[in-house]
């Protein structure tokens, strides 16, 4: 039945029940819950007060549960005379009030659940939206910062820093071409290459261009200790005197090692280092700088390997 009448028929039960309560204070508050002798005695009641009957089922259709329909125009006439109303019209008209403050909160209560939701989803859509219609594909190309041409094949490693999240690792192709695929406008990285200085890169990406260079600064340090260790240099003292300059006294140099009959690390100081790497018949030859870390301009921590001999 609508909400409204059922407000109504409820009211009447209430009615009905404070009527019940003068002949029986005792009986249960909620005219729900009574059962056997209690409904006995609303009947005798109504057959004494307004000369009317119901059955016990009837009272279990109507009463105790909330029915798809009123009950009949004249029942209700009887129930509204014994709750002291002329008929239902009267008594609907006399607590016209009383269910309009009832059903208000209820009203209210449901739009202040449903728009909430609706609100919430509607921004979830728009959000879905968003993402789809704002993701791009993006292409980061690596430059060399002097020649200004592409880092291929230069073992780039590229940390993306996104938002709230935990950085990513990804390594840079061949080609020296990354390409990225995301939904934000601000891009922010840190990027590692041997012979290039690490930088953390900020790019506010466009959606209309999505092609980008990002330009590293080589590392002339550890360009010098490759070129050192493949070419033919009859100075040798100049050449110790730049490893010198280039190196802290407190460096910590590492080499790789990694061949089919040794696995581990080599340990140098800075003067072991140098000795190896300058004198004729060192044994540091074809360096591979891995890794470089700078302290007020010099080297502090080296990390290299050595290639295949030279042919």
């Amino acid at each position: 039945m609508p909400e409204k009448e059922q407000a109504y028929f409820d009211l009447l039960k209430q009615k009905i029940v404070t009527v019940m309560r003068q002949s029986y204070p005792g009986i249960n508050p909620s005219i729900e819950l009574w059962k056997g002798q209690e409904i006995v005695d609303f009947q005798e009641d109504l057959r004494i007060k307004v000369n009317a009957n119901i059955s016990e089922k009837w009272f279990y259709t109507h009463m105790k549960s909330s029915g798809k329909s009123l009950p009949r125009i004249d029942v209700l006439n009887l129930l509204a005379r014994y709750a002291g109303f002329a008929n239902w019209d009267d008594f609907i008209f006399r607590n016209q009030q009383t269910v309009d403050e009832i059903s208000a909160p209820v009203s209210a209560n449901r739009y202040f659940f449903i728009v909430p939701l609706l609100a919430l989803a509607i921004m979830g859509v728009l959000f879905g939206l968003f993402k789809i219609f704002n993701t791009r594909d993006y292409r980061f190309t690596f430059v060399d910062a002097d020649t200004h041409e592409p880092l291929t094949g230069k073992n780039i490693e590229v940390i993306l820093l996104p938002e709230d999240e935990s950085p990513v690792h990804t390594l840079v192709g061949e080609d020296g071409i990354m390409h990225l695929r995301t939904d934000k406008s601000k891009i922010r990285m840190v990027v590692n290459s041997p012979y290039y200085q690490s930088d953390t890169i900020v790019r506010i990406v466009k959606k209309l261009e999505k092609d980008e260079k990002i330009m590293l600064k080589p590392d002339d340090y550890a360009l010098m200790i490759h070129y050192f260790s493949t070419m033919q240099v009859d100075d040798w003292e100049k050449r110790r005197r730049s490893l010198e300059a280039m190196i802290d006294d407190r460096a910590m140099i590492y080499q790789v090692i990694r061949d089919k009959e040794e696995v581990g690390m080599a340990l140098y100081n800075k003067q072991e280092f140098i000795d190896r790497l300058t004198m004729p018949a060192g044994s540091l030859r074809n360096v591979e700088v891995l890794a470089s870390h700078f302290k007020d301009g010099k080297i502090m921590i080296l990390r290299f390997r050595i290639n295949e001999p030279m042919q």
